[in-house]
Formats: structure tokens, C-alpha cells, sequence
């Protein structure tokens, strides 16, 4: 039976996460914070680590660093179970050396599968010993079974790249060679209808996928990515990808279900921009917009009226019109290229 140190300060999820591990047939050690699970580890030496970031006396960054520092438990695998969720503070996590992470709240399945899938890969490495040949980049492969892994694997595997504000990632009609994941940034993609206008289909931020097409075929780009702010990519090959997902069909599941996903997102902004009115589309975009550029609603936006119409499915005229009415009533405040939303509560209500 495999043992979890299991590290969180939230007495309630601690209790209940224990009991659900236990279901599962671990054994289970749990500390209430990072010094006392600092302690447990050194003596317990367990199988793995699941530990909270957000805690008192020691969180889960200084944590993970104490026993990176001691040769006895440096190479225990180590999971970070956290609320946090921007990528910056997943980051940091993984450039320290966590093997993953799990945000709250989560499902028994993505615990479980998280789990498994960093147990998997310690016992294959201690079998054959090796970090970095051929058949090793294989079992890395086998073992990336969720999106969150597959994230993992590309930023291990990817490729770097950046784009200035307005700058384009790909255009309508290029070999769709590459799927990409987000850093940091927003990036919208658009298409041209047969009168020139821009339709801007879907907006993506940090640490979501985007340029998947076929995955078997060679399908050129769909649809035009630009940057909207300053934007840092990781991208990986399509034969890469096919073989991760030759590999797992449950992450292929899970890539079924995300594409799902953004065409039933597009069927709904086709049916706004068809039935609903220019100040529900406007109110609709400004929303998503705050909540994809990462604001917080008290904060500014700094988005193009012709992005904003792009995305509402309306004449720039008819756009800046409504943005006006808009700060009559107060509902927002606008200087020049921002935007600032003053009753969030009022523009939902039109949603």
C-alpha cells in the first residue's frame, strides 16, 4: 500500500480528502501545516506529497524547497493542491520542482489520476534508472493522461515563443503545424466574412490551449490568432502531439470534450450576435473581456473599440454609441483606450 503525506491547513478538506484517499486504498499521513509536514516527510519518507500553497508558519513553496534540500526525500514526488490558479503562481510551483498540480475545488477523479499518473512515473525511472533517454521521453508520453499533464509536458517539450500586442500568431489558411499553450497574454482568433468584416470567434488566456485542428489530417488553420497584450507561448508539434495522444486515450477524451466546448461557445455567441440587442452584445463582450484579460471588476481594461465590436458582432459605430449611453448611466468610465466597468451588478443584469 502506497503511502500519502497529505499537507493543508483547511481542517474540513483535510479530513475529507484523507477519507477519500483512503477509499482509494492509500494510506494516508496528514500534517496541518508545512513545518509539521516538513517533519512527517523526514520520518515518514512517504510515496508521495500532496501539499496546500496558501498556509501558516510555512507555505507550500517553502515546503516543497526543505525537502528538495534533503537527500532522503528530494526525489519524492510532489503534487501542489491549491486555490490559486493564475499561471504565474502554478509556475512558480513547477520551476521549483513540483511534478504537478491540482486546483480547488477538484474532482476524486483528477486527485486520483494526478496521483497515479507521478507514482507511474517514479517506479518506471527507478526500474530503469535513466532521466533522459529515448525509451524515458516514451514513458513520459504514456504518462501524460489529463490536460494538466499534457500543460506539464509542453512546457518540458515545447517551444518558446513571444508576440508584441497586435501581432499575429497565425493566419487563416497556414499549415496548422503546431498547437499552442498560453503563458501569459490574450489572444483572440478571427475570421474575415465576404464583406471584409472581422468576426472574432473565441478569446483565450493564460494557460488555455489553442490551435488544434485535426489531429490525424493535414488541415490548415481555421481562423486568424493575434495577440490582443503581450503574449508568451509554449508550442508543440503535431506529430508530438499525436503521439502523446496515440498514447492516452483518456487525454484524447478530454481534447474531444474541450473542442466540444469552444463550438458550443461559438453556437452561443452566433445566437447572441443573431437574436440578442446591441446593449446586451456590448455589456456580454465587456465582461468577457474583463474576466479573459485576468481583471480584477474593480480594475481597467485596456481593449480597441474594433475588438470589441469584433467580438460583440456590431458596427464600431454602433459599439462606440452604446459605450457611451453606457457611461451615462455609470455603468462604466472611459479614457481613452480603457475601459472601467462601475457597476459590474447592472451590466450582468442586461446579460
Amino acid at each position: 500500500m502506497k503511502t500519502i503525506l497529505l499537507i493543508e491547513d483547511d481542517t474540513i478538506l483535510r479530513e475529507n480528502t484523507t477519507e477519500l484517499l483512503e477509499l482509494a486504498n492509500y494510506k494516508v499521513i496528514n500534517a496541518a501545516n508545512g513545518v509539521a509536514g516538513v517533519e512527517l516527510a523526514k520520518k515518514q519518507l512517504p510515496d508521495i506529497v500532496v501539499c496546500d500553497i496558501m498556509m501558516p508558519e510555512l507555505d507550500g513553496y517553502g515546503v516543497l524547497k526543505s525537502l528538495a534540500m534533503e537527500e532522503t526525500t528530494k526525489y519524492i514526488p510532489f503534487i501542489f493542491l491549491s486555490a490559486k490558479t493564475e499561471r504565474t503562481d502554478v509556475r512558480k510551483g513547477m520551476d521549483l520542482g513540483a511534478d504537478d498540480y491540482i486546483t480547488k475545488p477538484f474532482t476524486e477523479e483528477e486527485l486520483i489520476s494526478a496521483i497515479e499518473s507521478r507514482l507511474a512515473k517514479r517506479e518506471i525511472l527507478k526500474d530503469r534508472q535513466i532521466d533522459h533517454s529515448p525509451e524515458t521521453v516514451n514513458d513520459e508520453t504514456e504518462n501524460v493522461r489529463t490536460l494538466n499533464d499534457l500543460k506539464n509536458f509542453l512546457d518540458d517539450n515545447g517551444e518558446t515563443f513571444s508576440f508584441k500586442k497586435s501581432e499575429t500568431i497565425y493566419k487563416e489558411g497556414d499549415h496548422s503545424n503546431m498547437m499552442f499553450l498560453i503563458l501569459k497574454g490574450v489572444i483572440k482568433c478571427h475570421k474575415m466574412d465576404e464583406q471584409g468584416k472581422e468576426l472574432t470567434t473565441t478569446l483565450h488566456n493564460a494557460d488555455e490551449l489553442f490551435g488544434y485542428t485535426s489531429f490525424t489530417q493535414n488541415v490548415p488553420y481555421q481562423e486568424t490568432a493575434t495577440a490582443i497584450e503581450d503574449t508568451d507561448l509554449i508550442g508543440v508539434s503535431k506529430l508530438e502531439l499525436k503521439e502523446v495522444l496515440y498514447n492516452n486515450q483518456s487525454l484524447t477524451l478530454e481534447l474531444i470534450q474541450l473542442l466540444n466546448d469552444d463550438l458550443t461557445m461559438v453556437k452561443e455567441q452566433l445566437v447572441q450576435m443573431a437574436y440578442s440587442s446591441v446593449s446586451k452584445k456590448t455589456a456580454v463582450t465587456i465582461l468577457k473581456f474583463a474576466e479573459k484579460m485576468n481583471h480584477k471588476s474593480q480594475d481597467a481594461i485596456k481593449i480597441s473599440r474594433y475588438d470589441l465590436a469584433s467580438v460583440a458582432g456590431i458596427a464600431t459605430e454602433t459599439l462606440i454609441r452604446t459605450l457611451s449611453s453606457f457611461k451615462k448611466q455609470g455603468l462604466i468610465d472611459i479614457k481613452g483606450r480603457t475601459i472601467k466597468i462601475l457597476d459590474i451588478q447592472q451590466l450582468r443584469e442586461m446579460t
